[in-house]
């Protein structure tokens, strides 16, 4: 594998090198190949921060005209 540099494929769901799948296949680029096999879990727990941010919350109560 490259050295410093691991994708997550999210066609075959393993962690690649620089050499891997096409890059809108995948995630990364990450420093670490245990960070690169958290991919997953990072964007799930990003989309729930988010999805909960009252900053940034299209279903929140807005007032109307």
């Amino acid at each position: 594998m490259s050295d410093g540099e691991f994708w997550f494929c999210l066609k075959h769901h393993t962690v690649e090198g620089r050499d891997g799948c096409r890059n809108a296949d995948r995630l990364g680029p990450y420093t670490t190949e245990l960070e690169a096999s958290r991919a997953l879990e990072n964007v799930e727990a990003r989309n729930e921060a988010w999805d909960n941010d009252p900053d940034w919350n299209d279903d929140a109560d807005a007032p109307r005209d």
